[in-house]
């Protein structure tokens, strides 16, 4: 079982990022976080690395409800979705899958929001 979805979409690569953002924010995420891999990479190690980019997901509404069911799964939180450039204009789109990533806490209420969210994720990069 994959621990992700994806899919490669042709589109440059600060336009992809716009592009997930506004899907993200169709299916009710919002962006909690940006971590630009490629400037951490050169800024860090002084190494060059393709454009990366990873968003980090939250819809609050199933966060919550994440939280009521196991309040350490903060840890967990927020859902990552990658940009990454694989060439000039073509771009891979990668979303965890919360039920695999929460597969490990045994908490069938857990694991039914995961499976909620799992669906949202799945839509969007269906929908991209």
């Amino acid at each position: 079982m994959s621990y992700y979805f994806s899919k490669t979409i042709e589109m440059a690569f600060p336009a992809a990022i716009e592009h997930v953002t506004k899907g993200l924010a169709g299916k009710g995420f919002g962006i909690l976080t940006r971590i630009d891999v490629q400037h951490t990479m050169k800024v860090k190690l002084g190494v060059d690395f393709k454009p990366y980019m990873i968003l980090g997901a939250c819809n609050p509404h199933f966060a919550w409800r994440a939280l009521q069911a196991e309040d350490k799964i903060g840890a967990l939180l927020p859902c990552n979705v990658i940009v990454t450039e694989m060439s000039p204009g073509e771009v891979e789109i990668a979303a965890v899958d919360p039920a695999v990533a929460m597969a490990a806490i045994e908490n069938p209420t857990l694991a039914a929001t995961a499976k909620d969210v799992r669906l949202l994720l799945q839509e969007l990069i269906s929908e991209l």
